[in-house]
């Protein structure tokens, strides 16, 4: 399947948006994304160790807390980060798609992720996807 088709697919059946690294500052990329996204009707789940609400909903630690499945797990962290949020994502199971934003990549993650049966995508902003395909 072409890339472009692979994120077609994703945009379209995906609902429910982890936002792994979402800030509760307006004038961060993960926060203006995350509004954007919720305001296209995904349900945004903030996931930041820092804790509260973002964006009106509850923030959860880390992957391992969310309840229930995961569409799109959508990383705002340095890839140095990337490897130990893909072996969370693993563990946890009932995610479909790993999505590592503008300027983040790690092959690694990536193998690993793939040999686990989710989809990945790399170095894409999802709202930049998404407005491209409105």
């Amino acid at each position: 399947m072409s890339e472009i088709k692979l994120i077609d697919d994703i945009v379209a059946s995906s609902r429910r948006i982890a936002v792994v690294g979402l800030s509760a500052n307006p004038a961060r990329a993960s926060h203006a994304v995350a509004a954007y996204l919720q305001r296209q009707g995904y349900e945004i789940v903030p996931v930041n160790p820092e804790g509260g609400t973002i964006l009106g909903q509850q923030v959860y630690p880390d992957l391992s807390a969310v309840p229930g499945d995961i569409d799109i797990v959508d990383v705002f962290r340095r890839p140095e980060a990337v490897p130990a949020i893909a072996e969370e994502a693993v563990r946890r199971g009932g995610i479909k798609v790993f999505w590592m934003q503008l300027g983040i990549q790690h092959e690694e993650a990536a193998r690993l992720l793939r040999e686990h049966g989710i989809t990945v995508v790399q170095d894409h902003c999802l709202k930049v996807e998404h407005q491209s395909r409105k």
